[in-house]
């Protein structure tokens, strides 16, 4: 390792005890998330029923089969945007960057949003219920990688243009998704509106597995990426000097995060904010050392989408708010927080 890049045995250790205090806050989190809904149960007899204790069926059924299912989902998908935030914003070198700019999100949408119109009159009835995520997952896929192909001259990646292209993208994307919503029906119409809002209320463990085997490549690989991404902070040319491959992070950071968040939007919906709030309150907590940010951002992700899961089942009870609402409704008081900080710094008050 350069020793420009090296960080002192201290920072390493304090790296390591924030982590893990993160990891204690996610495990609370979720704790807390099963405990509570319309039937509330104490931690204790929620931990005994994870343990196996059979002893109170409907205890079993509430945690086991309602909660726990969208409760490790959120925490998936929440990983997953909280890690793919951090990445994108290392690569693209900008702090507002989230994988929307990819065109993932955008091409999801598309893809759900016409299966809902046009899969029941093209499918068979068997493969209905399917339709709608591996179609979201598809158009995820299908736009990144005609977005990172767009931004590909002579063998290398060029940000830049793989920044306009994503723009270009989402703009046809939603100009699609906007002609599919035309053409819907009314019931197509609500169910368009409530996937487009986001939710994890059809979780079940086939989805769950599905999601964490696609997010598990960008999961593990992001920590492996912090050295890179920190290289890359000082410019593409510097990052090459110090031996960083740097067309093969682009290509490899590109892939991970579209398969990662393609699977995660095709479960969840399109949700808000987060891959942009966990990497900036990682760095507000401990500075811009991807060694902290990437693992930081995925904990911090996890805990903040189960929270809004949480919240969103619970505030207004029979009812379920969508999970993107609630997220939305978290970012915005933030960014604005974040605004006027940063205002008060410039004004030197």
């Amino acid at each position: 390792m350069s020793p420009a890049l090296a960080l002192p045995q201290r920072r390493r250790l304090g790296t390591r005890a924030a982590l893990a205090l993160l990891a204690a806050l996610l495990a609370a989190t979720l704790l807390a998330a099963l405990a509570t809904g319309p039937v509330a149960l104490s931690p204790a007899r929620v931990f005994a029923v994870l343990m196996g204790d059979a002893a109170a069926p409907r205890d079993a059924a509430i945690v086991l089969t309602l909660r726990l299912p969208r409760t490790l989902l959120a925490a998936v998908v929440g990983a997953v945007l909280g890690a793919g935030g951090a990445v994108m914003q290392g690569l693209f070198r900008n702090p507002l960057a989230d994988p929307g700019l990819l065109g993932v999100s955008a091409g999801g949408a598309m893809g759900a949003v016409t299966s809902i119109v046009f899969g029941a009159a093209l499918l068979p009835a068997a493969l209905a219920p399917h339709a709608g995520a591996a179609a979201a997952f598809a158009g995820a896929l299908v736009v990144t990688l005609a977005v990172q192909r767009l931004a590909t001259v002579e063998g290398r990646v060029l940000v830049g243009a793989m920044l306009l292209a994503g723009i270009v993208f989402n703009a046809l994307a939603g100009a699609v998704t906007s002609a599919m919503i035309f053409a819907a029906d009314d019931m197509q119409l609500r169910d368009i509106l409530f996937w487009t809002m986001g939710s994890v209320a059809g979780a079940n463990p086939r989805t769950l597995a599905i999601v964490a085997a696609a997010s598990l490549p960008l999961l593990i690989a992001a920590p492996l990426l912090a050295r890179a991404l920190n290289a890359l902070i000082l410019g593409e040319r510097e990052a090459m000097t110090l031996g960083i491959a740097v067309e093969t992070v682009k290509r490899l950071a590109v892939v991970l995060v579209a398969l990662a968040v393609g699977a995660s939007v095709a479960a969840s919906g399109m949700v808000a904010f987060v891959g942009v709030i966990a990497p900036h309150l990682c760095r507000l907590a401990r500075g811009a050392d991807h060694g902290w940010v990437l693992p930081g951002s995925a904990l911090i992700g996890a805990a903040l989408l189960v929270a809004a899961d949480t919240i969103a089942r619970t505030v207004l009870a029979p009812a379920e708010l969508p999970i993107g609402l609630v997220t939305a409704l978290l970012g915005g008081p933030f960014f604005l927080a974040l605004l006027l900080r940063q205002r008060l710094a410039v004004d030197g008050t």
